[in-house]
């Protein structure tokens, strides 16, 4: 029993000590990162440093005083982000339901047809979806940013899945038997029991459409649509290339908000896990 014990602990102890040398490959980089925007362009150069420097306010002097609108480029993105996050998530709800609680012929193939999707690179239709958005005039504009977020099949795949195994049909069937309609069925209750699934997905959307940089780059012309990574992207520039601190400093404003949404919406995947599925 001792020897049980003594080996348990002793697996214990490596498994803490692998989990925490990954969670510092995680957070070194972003601290660096931070570090890194409070130093000077002269002091970068000159090696690694643990220790924040003294240089802030001068980088964010550097960075807002030559044209950059760090503050447009926010606002830009964080609507694209959340619009597309919505869009993303409330229509692959939608149709994960209905795959999932709806017997209609075609569902086997139209669940293959996602699966097939889902596994072809963006980038072989990227070339037909830039002719399509140019033949509807939509160029230079946030629409083709927003609503292909809709078809979203992983997130489809990942909500079927976690339907699949917390929900149950009957909660389905004695809403109608209540005389509630599809709707509202969708809506207020079966929404509610997604909201693990469903937050975890908008958090994956909210990353994905708020670090999308190839898509804008290409859509968008007018400066002022730029979004935050477009705008950091121009500080590679020939103007800003001595500037490091403020690269740095730009890189570390734009990771801002995505470590806020995950906090908030982080909470909401804890409760789900806790809450249970439904007991019938």
């Amino acid at each position: 029993m001792q020897n049980f014990k003594r080996s348990y602990m002793v697996k214990q102890f490596f498994i803490h000590i692998f989990m925490l040398f990954l969670g510092l490959l995680a957070v070194i980089p972003i601290y660096l990162l931070l570090v890194n925007a409070t130093r000077s362009t002269e002091q970068i150069n000159s090696g690694i440093s643990l220790l924040p420097g003294t240089n802030m306010l001068y980088n964010w002097h550097a960075l807002t005083s030559r044209g950059f609108q760090i503050f447009q480029g926010f606002w830009n993105s964080l609507f694209v982000a959340t619009c597309a996050t919505l869009v993303n998530v409330y229509f692959s709800a939608m149709t994960a339901y209905g795959l999932h609680v709806y017997n209609f012929k075609g569902r086997k193939f139209l669940w293959g047809l996602i699966l097939l999707i889902m596994m072809l690179p963006a980038s072989l239709s990227f070339i037909g979806f830039y002719k399509f958005v140019a033949m509807l005039r939509l160029l230079d504009n946030y629409i083709p940013l927003i609503l292909p977020a809709m078809a979203a099949a992983a997130t489809v795949l990942f909500i079927r899945q976690y339907l699949a195994s917390v929900m149950s049909i009957d909660l389905v069937d004695a809403s109608r038997i209540d005389g509630a309609n599809e709707f509202y069925t969708f809506n207020r209750i079966m929404l509610p029991i997604m909201s693990p699934a469903l937050a975890a997905q908008a958090i994956f959307a909210f990353v994905g459409s708020w670090n999308n940089f190839f898509t804008p780059f290409v859509l968008i012309s007018t400066t002022r649509k730029y979004t935050l990574p477009m705008l950091v992207q121009m500080l590679r520039g020939d103007i800003y290339r001595t500037e490091y601190g403020g690269i740095y400093l730009g890189i570390a404003v734009s990771i801002v908000p995505i470590l806020i949404f995950y906090s908030f919406m982080s909470r909401f995947i804890i409760s789900g896990i806790t809450m249970g599925g439904v007991k019938e």
